[in-house]
């Protein structure tokens, strides 16, 4: 067994060997808290949950970092819009994010440390790096001498010499190319005491600082979107690198969502936010969404689409429901998966080709319920199980039991109601009166239940909206 994942620095899929035997330390770009998530922000949280989840499938100790970026420009000029402290701007949409991933699935990180809580460790990093020859003062703000390491640019593959930083909103710089590390303050923002004066962090030292300090000089593996390469995870290695660490031993980054063939973000106005989505579309389906996509592909946001993965996904949780019937009582997921699915995800965490062996497996039990196989029809649901839980879409697991808060109870009254309204189609069936019963089933298909007449007796699910 070899987990294979494609590294951005080698340009290729490479077989993952970690630091330490056993174990794997992840460290992910977590929200920059300006405004609240999108579901292209909530993706690359559940990408690197079914990277993490797999690694512990396959028996590893996982050590799953995600930072906060509690404090940058954006925060601090909407406090000031807002006539708000910048601080509440950032813990509100913190929770928001939160509740994002916590909607969709994701397990909570082993650690989750905000910037604004490491500016001791910024303030040790960059007194190593000017000792070094790396970084220097300037008018209060501290800047990193790109040229002085001879590896930048490496893992975005340009020429220093062509090199464009972004606008810092700085001066003082001896090269353009330069990027702040710390900000001198500036009347009316946020600023704590250093050596150098007072300011605030820069983005990139926000996370070589917390990377070293809870994963240590060396670690595993580093992920994030496609737009972070550069500038940031670029200048995260330089400073990390030239202070002295080993730093990541792999770069793992995740495709956008887009609208229009655009990344979609809050300033082109065509982001959709997360709190919105789960009040018409039901969580689990939406994690179904993101999830299922190959991490490294984009994916065109459309109703259409999602519309799409929720009839995908009906047909497995079908499928589970009506098994879970048949059996009497709860199957527990198998212990292994599949071979074949288990190959897929080894393969870059392949989850398209491993949920088409899940629907495959799907078909195989609904043949078997359909022949009246208990025995096989069980068999192939704990299959399923399993698979679904190692993307975090088992049906029956707890989390998603509870998501719409007493759903067993609000089932059993449903399940009451449509059994009237089914017993009113039977009669009218028995009576032969053909148009009242189509009618009866039409009116609960529009009400987004789909009616199955079984040998055992007309069966409802919740259908396609």
């Amino acid at each position: 067994m070899t987990i294979r994942l494609y590294d951005t620095s080698a340009r290729q899929i490479r077989d993952f060997t970690p630091l330490t035997p056993g174990c794997v330390s992840i460290y992910l770009c977590g929200a920059t808290v300006q405004a609240a998530p999108h579901i292209g922000h909530i993706r690359s949280g559940l990408n690197f949950d079914i990277m993490r989840r797999w690694f512990e499938y396959r028996g590893y100790d996982v050590t799953f970092v995600r930072n906060v970026t509690d404090i940058d420009d954006k925060i601090i000029t909407k406090a000031a819009d807002q006539g708000r402290p910048w601080w509440s701007i950032g813990y509100e949409n913190e929770r928001a994010f939160n509740s994002g991933y916590d909607a969709l699935g994701c397990l909570p990180p082993t650690y989750e440390p905000r910037a604004t809580g490491h500016v001791p460790e910024m303030i040790e990093m960059m007194r190593g790096l000017i000792e070094r020859g790396h970084a220097y003062e300037a008018d209060g703000s501290v800047y990193f001498d790109v040229r002085s390491f001879p590896g930048y640019l490496e893992l975005s593959n340009q020429d220093v010499d062509d090199l464009r930083q972004p606008d810092e909103g700085v001066s003082g710089k001896r090269d353009p190319r330069d990027f702040a590390m710390w900000k001198a303050t500036k009347p009316g923002e946020p600023d704590w005491e250093t050596p150098w004066g007072r300011g605030r962090p820069g983005w990139h030292l926000e996370c070589s600082a917390m990377a070293h300090k809870y994963l240590g000089s060396a670690f595993d593996i580093h992920g994030g979107g496609l737009d972070l390469i550069f500038p940031h995870h670029e200048n995260e290695i330089a400073q990390a690198k030239a202070f002295g660490d080993a730093f990541a031993q792999y770069w793992v980054h995740n495709a956008w969502v887009t609208m229009s063939g655009e990344k979609m973000s809050k300033s082109l106005g065509n982001s959709v936010l997360v709190s919105e989505m789960v009040k018409n579309w039901r969580p689990i389906v939406l994690r179904y969404y993101l999830g299922t996509p190959h991490y490294r592909s984009m994916i065109e946001y459309s109703e259409e689409s999602l519309r799409e993965a929720e009839s995908a996904f009906a047909r497995i949780e079908g499928f589970v429901q009506r098994a879970t019937e048949k059996a009497g009582s709860p199957v527990a997921p198998a212990a292994e998966v599949p071979p074949s699915f288990a190959e897929a995800m080894d393969d870059d965490l392949g989850v398209p080709h491993a949920l088409a062996i899940i629907h495959t497996t799907v078909r195989q039990g609904n043949s078997a319920l359909a022949a009246d196989d208990k025995d096989e029809a069980i068999a192939r649901l704990a299959e399923v199980r399993a698979m679904l839980g190692v993307l975090g879409l088992d049906p029956l697991d707890p989390h998603w039991a509870e998501e719409s808060g007493g759903g067993e109870e609000l089932h059993g009254v449903v399940d009451t109601l449509v059994r009237l309204v089914l017993q009113q189609r039977e009669s009218a069936r028995e009576r032969k009166d053909w148009a009242t019963a189509d009618a009866i089933r039409d009116q609960l298909g529009q009400s987004g239940l789909a009616i199955e007449d079984s040998p055992d007796g007309p069966r409802w699910t919740l259908g396609n909206r």
